[in-house]
């Protein structure tokens, strides 16, 4: 054993590369870890390629007898390998698996050639057989004896047989077709019962190895009256054939035996011969009638040809053998089986068509078109298996891959027999589609609006805008930015803000509708991706009017130092226009519709005041009873909710001539202006009494040196006087607009009080304006206004041309 190690242990007996195979031979019963060969070596492959192509051994039995030392390029030994166990009686004995790399796949087949070492003695089944011989037995009968089984091959299985003693028998050895030996005694010497009824016999098998083994078993022959006539089987070799699987007690075939004999001698049963053992395991034989029936179910993969003998023994233990050839039929009773030896997930959605998920090995028990095998993936999915080599698929992508389309795939492959039927086995791989940032995030809508009442509170929450996008984890993570741009000249960021995470857009500060009305800004969506991808959307927030702001009045001209007065004649009808109150409101939409009513007024059944138009009129005719002064209060409103108002007084004098007007405001405007004022006028009269009286004496006299050169000019001139106008102011339905025209006209006096008065004239109407701090006679107002009254005067005739 010794040697047969050191001859093959650690040599090669032949390596050669027929479609890069190779094959090694060892002795079995090697210790674990035993060299068998250098495989790096051998198929020509460098030490890194078998560690980059993740080098392994692909069996598809559930022992690994090899292991592959990657860091060296060896096969060792893995497992202690029992020959007898692996093939039996078969020789040679060989296992063979593949050596499979990736990237790129490659598949190098092995075989290791199993050697046999003499590990096995010769046994018998029985420790004791008997035989019972007439002893009239005819010189030369033959006795089958039972044959010694070694586990051993070759020399080292069994090589012969002794008996002892041989006094009345020889050993007769013969070979079998399969090689198995087996032996009979023939009796050399007639025996003789009433001598020696009994015979004591030893058979020794030995085999041939080195050192020799040998199996013993004893043999007890008794000595039976005569019978001269053994059985005679009709045929030398019987052949039959069974299906595997078939049911138990399914007739496989009969023997027969004759003896020519009468009596009990001539009655023949039929045994299974002792020649090989294990055979009672698959068959029954019927003793009487030598039909043989099967006893359990035959494997096709395990004994495709079954080979035994059949003994005929009558009662005087005269027997025949015969041999019994049984083909096993094979059918397809094995599925594919599919055994996975990579898969890859999860795989990214950008990997291109034909990208390996995973390499397959598909193999068939069954031989012929019971075992061809032809792999499918089920249903309709982007993915396809293709053939490379002997028994191994690849699974690869058919089409690109959209993870927001689907994200995960169920991909069952169908390895399928061509047998009829035909047999298939499914394998389920669950293959998940990674993320790539492939999509940008997406706002439901193009535009967004929102409205927000002005005079809103700082940091309030406008609206919120919100993107979508279908990708996941951090690509699928979006961010609001505000983009940079600016309204009115200051950029946006003063006025709104975005909250980065959730999308809610907040004011920064208080807006004013009159100051501004609406914000257009853009807000992008950005993502966590990397390279980020983003989309913009355009957001308008409209500011809405409150109603904020009170009326103004334009008209009349409220003054705290002079006192306005609109002059309304005695001879004024019914509708006579008194003077308009105008006014706007800053405010908007009803907010800004303003309404006129009359509050206050010293005769309120004098005068009206126009809804919409702030027009005053007189409703009834005037009559010398009505007092001259007449003081209107006039409350305007606008139509917000809850509304804003403003007053304006308005002063009507009802005369028909200055003079009357001038006495009854004088008085008035003395008595207001002294009550109101005295306090004042103590105390500033006691502090720059003499600092005025200074200043005004000086202003005086230069006023009166200019006011006499300017109008010496203007008389030696000969220049029209051209008056003055206020401002026009059209109606605006309702807004409260003036819809007359206004004409103006001043004069002054100079007498010794230096009293000023200034009066105006829109067509029939007449407006006086009175300052309280002058005091001018009525002569000189008189004359001055019979001058401008005059028809062929300078100023009427301007007056005319502009009338016209």
């Amino acid at each position: 054993m010794r040697l047969t190690a050191s001859l093959f242990v650690f040599h090669v007996l032949f390596l050669y590369r027929a479609e890069a195979q190779i094959r090694y031979s060892i002795p079995e019963e090697l210790k674990t870890g035993s060299l068998v060969g250098n495989v790096a070596q051998d198929l020509g492959l460098d030490l890194k390629r078998l560690r980059s192509g993740r080098a392994r051994i692909v069996t598809g039995e559930s022992i690994q007898y090899t292991e592959l030392k990657t860091d060296k390029g060896t096969l060792v030994v893995n497992e202690r390998i029992d020959r007898e166990q692996l093939c039996g009686d078969l020789t040679p004995c060989s296992f063979t698996f593949e050596i499979l790399l990736e990237k790129p796949m490659e598949l190098h087949p092995v075989t290791i050639e199993v050697l046999d070492v003499n590990d096995n003695a010769p046994t018998f089944q029985n420790s004791h057989l008997e035989f019972e011989i007439s002893e009239s037995a005819a010189l030369g009968s033959r006795f089958v004896l039972e044959s010694a089984e070694d586990a051993d091959v070759g020399q080292n299985s069994l090589q012969n047989y002794i008996l002892t003693p041989t006094d009345n028998f020889v050993l007769k050895q013969y070979v079998n077709p399969d090689g198995s030996k087996y032996a009979e005694m023939m009796l050399q010497k007639p025996l003789d019962r009433e001598v020696q009824p009994r015979l004591s016999l030893k058979l020794l098998a030995v085999d041939g190895g080195n050192p020799q083994k040998s199996g013993t078993v004893n043999i007890e022959v008794n000595v039976l009256d005569a019978n001269d006539n053994a059985p005679v089987f009709n045929q030398s070799l019987y052949k039959a054939a069974v299906i595997e699987n078939a049911p138990k007690g399914t007739h496989v075939v009969t023997v027969n035996a004759s003896d020519i004999d009468t009596g009990s001698n001539g009655k023949v049963a039929y045994y299974f011969s002792k020649s090989k053992a294990g055979i009672a395991d698959l068959f029954d034989i019927d003793e009487a009638t030598g039909r043989i029936y099967v006893a359990k179910e035959i494997d096709f993969e395990m004994d495709k040809k079954i080979e035994f003998r059949v003994e005929a023994k009558d009662q005087g233990g005269l027997t025949d053998s015969s041999k019994v050839e049984i083909e096993v039929l094979d059918i397809n009773d094995n599925a594919p089986v599919i055994n996975v030896m990579s898969f890859t997930s999860p795989v990214s959605e950008d990997s291109a068509p034909g990208t390996t998920l995973g390499i397959i090995n598909v193999k068939d028990l069954d031989s012929g078109e019971n075992g061809q095998v032809r792999c499918t993936i089920e249903g309709s999915v982007p993915f396809k298996i293709k053939s490379n080599v002997r028994s191994y698929y690849t699974l690869i992508t058919d089409a690109a891959l959209d993870r927001e389309s689907l994200s995960e795939f169920n991909i069952t492959v169908i390895a399928s027999d061509a047998g009829s039927p035909p047999l298939s086995t499914r394998k389920t791989f669950n293959l998940k589609v990674s993320d790539v940032n492939d999509n940008s995030p997406k706002f439901p809508r193009n535009f967004y609006r929102a409205w927000i009442v002005e005079n809103n509170s700082p940091g309030l929450s406008i609206m919120t805008v919100n993107a979508k996008d279908p990708d996941e984890n951090q690509n699928a993570r979006v961010s609001y930015i505000l983009e940079d741009c600016e309204i009115n000249g200051s950029p946006v960021s003063e006025y709104v803000s975005v909250n980065a995470e959730s999308g809610v857009v907040h004011a920064v500060r208080s807006f004013d509708y009159e100051q501004i009305k609406q914000l257009l800004f853009i807000v992008k969506a950005q993502d966590g991706g990397s390279p980020p991808l983003s989309s913009n959307v355009t957001v308008k927030i409209m500011i809405q009017d409150q109603n904020d702001n009170p009326p103004q009045v334009l008209y009349p001209v409220q003054t705290g130092g002079s006192l306005v007065a609109e002059m309304v004649p005695r001879s004024a009808d019914v509708g006579y226009l008194v003077t308009k109150v105008v006014a706007v409101d800053v405010d908007s939409g009803q907010n800004a519709w303003l309404s006129y009513k009359l509050q206050k007024a010293t005769d309120r059944a004098l005068f009206e005041v126009g809804l919409q138009n702030g027009e005053i009129r007189t409703i009834r005719q005037v009559t010398d009873k009505d007092a001259v002064k007449q003081r209107l209060t006039v409350i305007v409103e606008d139509n917000g909710q809850p509304s804003r108002s403003a007053t304006v007084i308005v002063n009507v004098a009802v005369a028909d001539s200055f003079p009357e007007v001038l006495s009854e405001f004088t008085e008035l405007t003395h008595d207001k202006e002294y009550n109101d004022n005295l306090t004042f006028y103590l105390v500033l009269a006691l502090a720059v009494v003499s600092f005025l009286f200074i200043t005004c004496l000086v202003v005086i006299i230069s006023v009166k040196i200019y006011r006499w050169r300017q109008s010496r000019i203007l008389y030696h001139s000969n220049l029209p006087v051209i008056p003055y106008y206020p401002p026009r102011y059209s109606d605006t339905l309702g807004t409260g607009t003036l819809p007359h025209v206004y004409n103006y006209e001043v004069c002054r006096t100079t007498d010794s009080r230096k009293s000023d008065c200034k009066f105006g004239r829109a067509g029939s109407q007449n407006v006086l304006i009175m300052d309280p701090s002058s005091t001018g006679t009525m002569q000189r107002i008189q004359s001055e206004k019979s001058i401008l009254d005059e028809p062929d005067s300078p100023i009427e005739t301007l007056r005319d041309a502009v009338g016209r």
